[in-house]
C-alpha cells in the first residue's frame, strides 16, 4: 500500500468500515483545537502521552523515546484499532508534526494498511472533507500483543560505531541552521553529530507543502547518496521529524532505513560526545 494518500483519495474511502483516521497534530492546547475542529471521525493521538515514554534524563533516550511496545498496544486498543484496520494519519505540518511518527510506529508494530494524508489538515479543508467537533465515540478493541518493533532502530552506540567504520550514512533531517550550529531553538547545544550529512526533511516537499513525486524523491536521494553507503540511519532532534524522511524514502521505493530515536537531543546531552559545527 502506498504510504501517502491524497485528500481526494481519502474522500473516496471515507465511509469504509475499517477506516480509522488519526489526528496527530502537536502543540500547546492542541487537544482543545482538536475538540473545536477535526476531520469527522478522527481520533486524537498525543505525541507525548501515546507516542513516547518521556524519561527524566534526555541524555538517555532523547526527548521522545519510544514507549514500550506493550504500552503502545494499549494505546491502539483504546483507539479501537484492530489487525484489520486501515489507518490514515494527519497533522497540520504535512507529516512532520507527528503523523509520520505515528505511521512509523504502526508499521513497526506490524500494520501494513497505514497512510499519511498528503497536505494534512489544510488539504482536507481545501478538498472539502467533512469536519466535526467535540469528542468522538467509538468502541475499544481487544489488546493486540507483539514482542518487539519490527522496523530497524539504531542506538547512540550504533550510530557512533557505524560512523567510526564508515559503514552507514547518517542523515540529519533538521533545518540547515540547526545542523550548522548557527542556533538551536529546542535542544541545549547547537551543532550536529560529526560525520552526519544534512538533508532537511522540508526538501521532501514541494512549494505548496505536498510531497514531491516519488520519482523526484528517488532521483534526489540517489544523487546525494552516490558513492556513499546505502545503509542509512536517519535522525532529527528527537526522533519525530526523522520519520518524515523515512516515510518519503519508503514512498520513493527505498528500503526503510534505521531510525535513531534518541537523535540530537540524546547525542548533544551525552557526556563526552563530540559536536561539530560549521560556524
Amino acid at each position: 500500500m502506498c504510504p501517502i494518500i491524497s485528500a481526494l483519495e481519502l474522500k473516496e474511502i471515507f465511509y469504509n468500515e475499517n477506516l480509522i483516521i488519526l489526528d496527530a497534530r502537536v502543540g500547546k492546547e492542541m487537544y482543545q483545537s482538536y475538540l473545536k475542529k477535526h476531520i469527522k471521525g478522527a481520533r486524537y493521538i498525543d505525541l507525548d502521552k501515546d507516542l513516547a515514554e518521556i524519561g527524566d534524563d534526555a541524555a538517555y533516550g532523547g526527548r521522545h523515546p519510544l514507549p514500550t511496545i506493550e504500552k503502545f498496544a494499549g494505546v491502539l486498543s483504546r483507539l479501537g484499532i484492530s489487525s484489520n484496520s486501515h489507518m490514515v494519519i494527519y497533522d497540520d505540518k504535512n507529516g512532520a508534526n507527528a503523523a509520520a511518527r505515528v505511521w512509523w510506529m504502526l508499521k513497526a508494530f506490524g500494520f501494513d494498511r497505514v497512510q499519511v494524508l498528503d497536505g494534512g489538515f489544510q488539504a482536507a479543508e481545501k478538498k472539502g472533507l467533512e469536519f466535526s467537533w467535540g469528542e468522538e465515540i467509538f468502541d475499544t478493541e481487544i489488546l493486540i500483543k507483539k514482542k518487539d518493533w519490527i522496523l530497524p532502530i539504531s542506538s547512540l552506540e550504533d550510530v557512533e560505531n557505524e560512523l567510526q567504520h564508515n559503514s552507514s550514512t547518517v542523515i540529519d533531517v533538521r533545518d540547515a541552521y540547526r545542523y550548522k550550529g548557527e542556533s538551536e531553538p529546542i535542544d541545549l547545544v547547537a551543532g550536529h553529530i560529526p560525520g552526519a550529512i544534512n538533508i532537511p526533511f522540508s526538501e521532501n516537499l514541494d512549494q505548496n507543502g505536498y510531497f514531491l513525486d516519488p520519482k523526484e524523491i528517488k532521483e534526489k536521494y540517489s544523487k546525494i547518496l552516490q558513492n556513499k553507503s546505502q545503509d542509512l540511519i536517519i535522525h532529527c532532534g528527537s526522533g519525530v521529524t526523522a520519520c518524515h524522511t523515512i516515510l518519503a524514502l519508503d514512498y520513493a521505493g527505498f528500503p526503510i532505513p534505521n531510525l535513531y530515536v534518541g537523535s540530537w537531543s540524546e547525542w548533544s546531552r551525552r557526556d563526552g560526545k563530540k559536536i561539530a559545527t560549521e560556524n
